[in-house]
């Protein structure tokens, strides 16, 4: 009979394969979105860092994968703030759109301008997210926001990765135009 494992170990053994289940599509993830490989593989080894701390906490961490993306886009925007590279052309979406929102929103504590200026981008997004006719609006905050994949949705709603794609390519469209204006300031 084997020997009883102890939580730690149990812990040890759940996190290595989080990492090795996810760590493929986790990375690839990280490098369409961030140029240089070397802050790519920094950006991963983050996020599972983050993940070994956050798990170890008495609160389990529910839906892990969309938990680790999310930390890895946090990651990923806290890279361009700190080097400035926040550039609507040099950044491009799954789907070729070379347009991300995420990376445009000032940080909430970075002072009381960027305060002003992330609260004026939020509401000038909702009310250009608002505009936008359902299907749009919720393929691109799924997407966006919430962290799906065109896979999962399609999955989840019976439409095709083509139509999806094409309301989200709409939908950002939409949004640039309307957003354009902030942008530029």
């Amino acid at each position: 009979m084997p020997p009883p494992t102890s939580p730690t170990a149990d812990h040890d053994q759940t996190i290595t394969a989080t990492v090795l289940r996810e760590r493929s599509k986790l990375g690839s993830f990280i490098r369409r979105r961030v140029a240089d490989q070397t802050d790519a593989e920094d950006i991963l080894q983050d996020v599972f860092y983050e993940f070994t701390q956050a798990h170890r906490l008495p609160e389990p961490i529910e839906q892990v994968s969309a938990w680790l993306y999310r930390v890895a886009r946090n990651r990923i925007i806290d890279r361009f703030r700190k080097k400035k590279e926040v550039a609507l052309d040099d950044m491009v979406d799954e789907d070729g759109e070379a347009y991300r929102l995420d990376l445009l929103v000032p940080s909430a504590d970075a002072g009381p301008e960027h305060a002003y200026h992330r609260a004026m981008l939020l509401e000038q997004l909702q009310a250009a997210l608002e505009e936008l006719p359902a299907n749009q609006r919720e393929v691109f905050i799924a997407h966006e926001l919430d962290g799906l994949s065109f896979k999962e949705m399609a999955l989840q709603s019976g439409v095709s990765v083509n139509t999806l794609l094409a309301r989200k390519r709409y939908a950002v469209l939409h949004l640039r135009a309307r957003l354009q204006d902030l942008y530029n300031e």
